[in-house]
């Protein structure tokens, strides 16, 4: 006899297979660890993926909410743990603009490995 817990859990497993894998949330799913620590309340960028190469950190406590943050000029980020406990939204434009590539990632630990694309800006929400 099935129980609920079982077609419950058979539906996840469904569900998750159907998933693609190129997309941001399956590489935030991925596991890698990342290379130097992000505190809570913090934003870390890794100029190369999978966390690796220069990370930059940048604190809640002195970022402008909803506003565009530019990383410095010919600067680009490609892996990223948002800990901030906001929504921040990544861009390849670094005026923020929408015409490029843009994604909105949840505060609540993500770790993304891989970027689609470069990031060159970034704004953190109220929530």
């Amino acid at each position: 006899m099935r129980t609920w817990s079982t077609f419950f859990a058979v539906t996840a497993l469904a569900a998750a297979a159907l998933l693609p894998t190129s997309s941001p949330a399956a590489h935030a799913a991925a596991g890698r660890a990342p290379a130097g620590p992000c505190a809570a309340g913090q934003l870390c960028l890794w100029a190369k993926p999978d966390f690796q190469g220069t990370r930059h950190v940048h604190e809640l406590s002195t970022l402008e909410i909803n506003s565009c943050t530019a990383l410095p000029a010919g600067k680009s980020a490609q892996a990223l743990v948002n800990r901030t406990g906001r929504p921040v939204t990544t861009y390849q434009s670094a005026e923020c603009a929408e015409t490029g590539e843009f994604q909105t990632y949840p505060g609540d630990g993500v770790q993304l490995p891989q970027s689609p694309y470069q990031i060159r800006a970034f704004k953190v929400w109220e929530n």
